[in-house]
């Protein structure tokens, strides 16, 4: 029966320049009900999600909501209809506060027309304490981690009090018990008859939090299940088009010698802090959120500056005092925020490519574009990024072709060491499965790789080693072999394990 459905989309397309996003496909959402839309990245989820946002105007289609059919040309009318959104892409007003950027026009106002802070502090307070969220309201963004401001952002969208709540990757940045958080905010609502559409690629979540799932693929509508009548591989299938019979590519490389020997360094976040990663190996490093970790890899790399101890390359003391330094040194960096620290996103996919080797490509004061050109439109068929043409402005392209053409750039620079800061943070499975490929086949060459990753499987599946921390720390180390998802949470809290386990 329609009249069960609070939202019906149907024949919506849309088409960009030498990209048909979304052909004629649909989208019907139960009142109360927790909605997954799924697909790989590039499958038309988010564009769809900004047609029902009024980011976009579809080119052809209808959207019903509430029995009413609505022509939304604006997120302020979608607003005022009852539909809001969590944004994957966080944007925060960074000189604001959290109540200001939660209230931002809509400020309650003093009798004098001034905008009343006194209140606007009270109302922002009552709400982070309804949803269980520990942020002061009068911090500012930009002092908030990344995790937090996610937080921020799912207050936001609930204090609308909207019948529709599109969240599109709300865990992507937050950690477990943030997420339970979330989950128990995703339950009071559906409780009180409001829909959630649920984007995300963590199946796990899919399995846990949501009655219906969508599946898009290439831009097309393939199917809609109950959630309880599905499998993960039926789920995976109807994604990407065929089954992916292993996930992780893992393959025992042959351990050559040590590349990189850090030896007591200490910087901002962590403390006397030694490893060493050889080549054919993969260090994973776990630990939760504010453990270090990100930290630690910034002061190898000399994104931030570091002090005390020794780091050698080969079995050479060197100082790493720029990213310039290190990639000399043969080292790459993969940075946890796409957006903020790692993409051009009003330059081409070709100039984010080739832009950490630009040196290479020199002869004299001129580039060669051939060879550019060349080089890119192979990473383009290796990474199998889904872009009309390299001179796409990247910022055009899904999160998770934008994460490929970051790993593309320093694949490019042909480095021994390769750093990577959650590789598959908002990619879907296809591609994870292809970036654990590539990660496998660059440590088969004698090359290798530290990876950071807050997700269990992900550091289990494709670590050699696994190097744990804590509030800055080092606890332990594991090997492949006696690694569980029990030890690293154990280690990873603080928690005293048995001595034999740590090295």
């Amino acid at each position: 029966m329609e009249n069960d459905y609070l939202l019906v989309m149907e024949g919506i397309s849309k088409q960009f320049p030498g990209v048909r996003a979304l052909n004629n496909v649909e989208l019907r959402v139960r009142r109360g009900t927790v909605h997954a839309l799924m697909g790989e990245n590039g499958a038309g989820k988010s564009t769809l999600m900004k047609c029902l946002i009024g980011i976009y105007t579809p080119d052809s289609g209808t959207i019903t909501f509430k029995g009413e059919k609505l022509n939304i040309t604006s997120t302020h009318y979608a607003l005022s209809k009852g539909i809001s959104m969590i944004h994957q892409e966080l944007s925060p007003i960074p000189e604001m506060t959290v109540a200001e950027n939660i209230y931002l026009g809509r400020e309650p106002m003093t009798p004098y027309g001034l905008v009343d802070m006194r209140k606007m502090n009270r109302m922002a307070t009552e709400l982070l304490d309804r949803l269980h969220i520990k942020i002061r309201p009068t911090a500012k963004m930009r002092d908030l981690s990344i995790a937090n401001m996610q937080l921020s952002e799912i207050a936001k969208a609930v204090s609308y009090n909207s019948d529709l709540i599109i969240m599109d990757e709300p865990t992507s940045a937050i950690t477990e018990a943030e997420v339970a958080v979330l989950f128990d905010i995703i339950k009071s609502l559906t409780a009180q008859g409001c829909a959630v559409i649920y984007i995300t690629h963590k199946m796990d979540e899919v399995f846990k939090i949501t009655d219906e799932v969508t599946v898009f693929r290439d831009g097309q509508y393939v199917a809609t299940e109950a959630t309880a009548n599905l499998t993960r591989d039926m789920l995976i299938e109807q994604m990407v088009g065929r089954t992916l019979t292993q996930m992780f590519h893992k393959e025992k490389a042959e351990m050559g010698s040590v590349f990189l020997d850090v030896e007591n360094l200490s910087g901002k976040g962590f403390r006397n802090v030694s490893f060493q990663v050889k080549r054919g190996e993969i260090l994973g490093l776990a630990g939760l959120m504010g453990a270090g970790r990100t930290e630690l890899m910034d002061g190898v790399f000399g994104v931030t500056a570091s002090y005390g101890g020794a780091v050698r390359i080969n079995g050479k003391p060197v100082k790493v005092k720029s990213p310039a330094d290190a990639i000399r040194n043969g080292m790459a960096l993969l940075t946890e925020d796409r957006k903020l620290t790692g993409l051009y996103l009003n330059a081409t996919v070709r100039e984010n490519m080739f832009i950490a080797n630009i040196n290479r490509y020199l002869v004299g004061p001129f580039l060669r574009f051939s060879k550019i050109e060349k080089d890119c439109e192979k990473m383009r068929g290796l990474m199998r990024v889904k872009t009309p043409s390299l001179m796409q402005i990247i910022k055009n392209l899904s999160g998770g072709n934008q994460q490929k053409v970051l790993i593309a750039r320093w694949l490019l620079t042909e480095p021994d060491l390769l750093i990577l800061d959650e590789p598959t943070r908002g990619i879907d499975v296809g591609a994870k499965s292809e970036i654990y490929r590539l990660m496998t086949e660059f440590v088969l060459s004698g090359k290798a790789i530290i990876m950071i990753s807050s997700e269990l499987p992900e550091v289990l599946g494709m670590s050699d080693r696994i190097l744990v921390m804590h509030e800055g720390d080092k606890v332990g180390e594991l090997s492949r072999a006696e690694a569980t998802q029990e030890k690293i949470l154990q280690m990873a809290t603080g928690m005293k394990i048995p001595t034999s386990l740590a090295a």
